[in-house]
């Protein structure tokens, strides 16, 4: 299938199994929490639906607070014991066939969910800069075996911006309030789309 450009009429973000119990295993956790949540918070604007997993939260606990308590109201979080968040119960693409994927950890469960959406004839999209792995060559081999089997890899910025298509937008100045908040170097990005 050919990978194309996100669009939020077809699209879902799926975050996976972003738990207490990883905070202290993985070394980039709390980066990637925060890019989580900039997604979370991205998509909820433009209206886009999200799927949100936890693997056995009785022994890894809840998701982070700080993605928790930006989710939108009605989206709970689905338990699972399988390690594909597309096997848990309760997952549901419905008729949407794209899926931002992102979330712990890059080589189990992420990996594992995209290769079984991308085998159900799903286009994947997996956000780099929002998975995380306890290892970093875990991640690396995690996103390359993803890419290899047909994941586009991508950014929280790039999905954004995908998804938006335009500037000028109430939908736009939300998102890029978040991409500001996100950014390493605000500054730099402000007076680069400033003219938008």
């Amino acid at each position: 299938m050919s990978q194309g450009r996100l669009d939020r009429e077809r699209a879902t973000l799926i975050v996976v199994d972003v738990q207490e119990a990883f905070r202290k295993a993985v070394p980039e956790f709390e980066e990637v929490a925060r890019a989580i949540a900039i997604l979370v918070r991205g998509v909820e604007a433009m209206g886009v639906p999200m799927l949100i997993t936890e693997q056995y939260p009785k022994g890894l606990g809840a998701t982070a607070p700080e993605v928790a308590e930006h989710l939108p109201d009605g989206v709970e979080p689905l338990e699972k014991t399988v390690f594909s968040a597309a096997e848990a119960e309760g997952f549901d693409l419905g008729a949407r066939d794209q899926a931002i994927v992102c979330g712990v950890e890059a080589h189990v469960c992420v990996n594992q969910t995209a290769l079984d959406l991308l085998a159900s004839g799903a286009e994947v999209h997996v956000v780099e800069d929002a998975v995380a792995s306890r290892f970093p060559d875990s991640k690396r081999i995690g996103l390359a075996k993803m890419e290899r089997a047909g994941a586009v890899l991508t950014s929280v910025e790039t999905a954004l911006f995908e998804l938006l298509g335009r500037a000028g937008t109430d939908e736009f100045k939300e998102v890029q309030k978040l991409i500001l908040e996100y950014a390493p170097n605000p500054e730099a990005v402000a007076s680069a789309r400033g003219a938008r």
